[in-house]
C-alpha cells in the first residue's frame, strides 16, 4: 500500500526565527543557550502586545510560536518563533520538518546562537558560509542540505580552556551587563530583520558594540 506523504500547513509563514540552545535546567543560561535568551526576550516583548501565539506541536521535541510583524522591506507577515527541545548538535532535524511544514525556504531562516570566534559585547549578522565548528549550525546546513541560511552570532569569545566546558558554562557576574545589552540588542536586530530586511539588519548587527 502506497504512503501518503505528510500533509502541509494551510498557512504560508514569511520566514522562520530559530534560537538555538539545549534543554533542560542544567543548560539554562549558559553560553551556549544565548539563542534561547534572545528567542526568550523576543517572545516576552511580543506577549506584552498580545501578538504571539503558541502553535501546539511535539512539545518533547520543539517549541512553536507564530507572531505578525510589520513589513517594509523585510518579508514582515506571520513569522514562526522556534526553540528546538533535542540537544544542540540536532537542531537541524527540527528546523528541516518545521520549514518543510510550513514551506519556508532556507533564504527566509534566521538561525540565533552564540559565536566563540565574536568577542562579549559583539555580534554580526551573514547569510551562509561555514558553520566555525558551530555544531547546531553545521547540523542545520546538513539536514537543510544549504548553507544558505541566515545566522544572527552574538559573542561569547574564545574558550580560555576546554571549549566544551567553556560554553556549557554560566556567565560570570562580571559579565551580566554585557549580556543584558546583547540580547536587548539581538532581539532588535530579528525585528528589523523582519521588518526591513536583512541589509538593514545586518548594518544594525555589524556595528553593534558594548
Amino acid at each position: 500500500m502506497r504512503k501518503e506523504p505528510p500533509k502541509q500547513a494551510d498557512m504560508d509563514a514569511g520566514g522562520l526565527i530559530a534560537g538555538l540552545g539545549n534543554p533542560g535546567a542544567e543548560y539554562s543560561r549558559t553560553r551556549h543557550n544565548l539563542g534561547f535568551m534572545v528567542l526568550e526576550r523576543l517572545l516576552r516583548e511580543r506577549e506584552r502586545t498580545g501578538e504571539v501565539h503558541r502553535i501546539s506541536g511535539r512539545k518533547d521535541v520543539f517549541e512553536l510560536w507564530k507572531t505578525r510583524f510589520a513589513g517594509t522591506g523585510g518579508a514582515g507577515g506571520e513569522w514562526l518563533l522556534c526553540k528546538p527541545l533535542t540537544f544542540m548538535n540536532d537542531s537541524g532535524a527540527v528546523l528541516r520538518a518545521v520549514s518543510s511544514y510550513y514551506r519556508i525556504a532556507p533564504e527566509n531562516i534566521l538561525v540565533v546562537h552564540d559565536e566563540l570566534d565574536l568577542p562579549p559585547g559583539r555580534m554580526k549578522m551573514k547569510k551562509g558560509g561555514g558553520s566555525a565548528g558551530h555544531k547546531g549550525v553545521e547540523s542545520i546546513a546538513q539536514l537543510l542540505g544549504t548553507p544558505e541560511f541566515f545566522r544572527l552570532r552574538i559573542g561569547i569569545g574564545k574558550a580560555p580552556g576546554n571549549t566544551l566546558s567553556f560554553v556549557l558554562g554560566r556567565f560570570s557576574e562580571a559579565e551580566a551587563g554585557v549580556l543584558d545589552k546583547c540580547i536587548a540588542a539581538a532581539a532588535e536586530s530579528v525585528l528589523i530583520f523582519t521588518r526591513d530586511g536583512a541589509a538593514k539588519a545586518q548594518q544594525f548587527c555589524n556595528s553593534f558594540s558594548v
